[in-house]
């Protein structure tokens, strides 16, 4: 009995020291990737939570094109519940939430082309049209917000304080995207 429980305390520990390990490896994945990032303390606050499902850099982008399409869809219910005065108002808040759902359909179309990328004679055709798809959802983004440069100013912050999170989690995005056409 002693033998048999010493033999499975063992496994135990070496399981218990493997999985440490390997958590510990994807942590310094998304802390060294996100170091140089446009943003680096947002990337690190909004991929840490969700960086233990990624233990290679595609996978890490993949998650960060995830985590910037969340913010894209709260970023558009936000402007979709929102009321403003005014004809001008409305139109640019109209546009803006179209302008959120071209870039949540640019994001997926980004997460496509990642998870079918290969390596070979294709890889370049491939990375160029992610980092294509993701720029455009930046550009919406930043559209969106040039929208209320003339609009009141209350709306104006509240929305730009929210789409420019989104616009600064996107940018990782890019950022961890352009990473893998780098990397061998």
């Amino acid at each position: 009995m002693a033998k048999g429980t010493r033999f499975f305390l063992a496994v135990f520990l070496l399981t218990l020291l493997l999985s440490t390990t390997h958590a510990a490896y994807r942590h310094d994945l998304v802390r060294t990737s996100c170091v140089h990032a446009s943003y680096p303390n947002i990337c690190l606050r909004t991929l840490s939570t969700h960086g233990s499902s990624a233990s290679t850099p595609r996978e890490l982008a993949q998650l960060a094109v995830r985590v910037s399409l969340a913010h894209v869809r709260r970023g558009s219910v936000f402007l979709s519940q929102l009321t403003v005065r005014g004809r001008r108002a409305r139109g640019a808040l109209t546009d803006c939430v179209e302008q959120m759902g071209d870039a949540m359909d640019e994001l997926r179309n980004t997460l496509s082309d990642l998870q079918h990328l290969r390596r070979g004679r294709d890889f370049r055709w491939q990375m160029s049209n992610a980092e294509t798809w993701v720029s455009a959802a930046l550009t919406n983004e930043d559209t969106c917000i040039d929208g209320f440069k003339e609009i009141g100013v209350n709306v104006r912050a509240d929305v730009r304080r929210r789409i420019t999170n989104v616009a600064r989690v996107t940018s990782n995005a890019l950022y961890l995207i352009n990473l893998l056409d780098e990397s061998p």
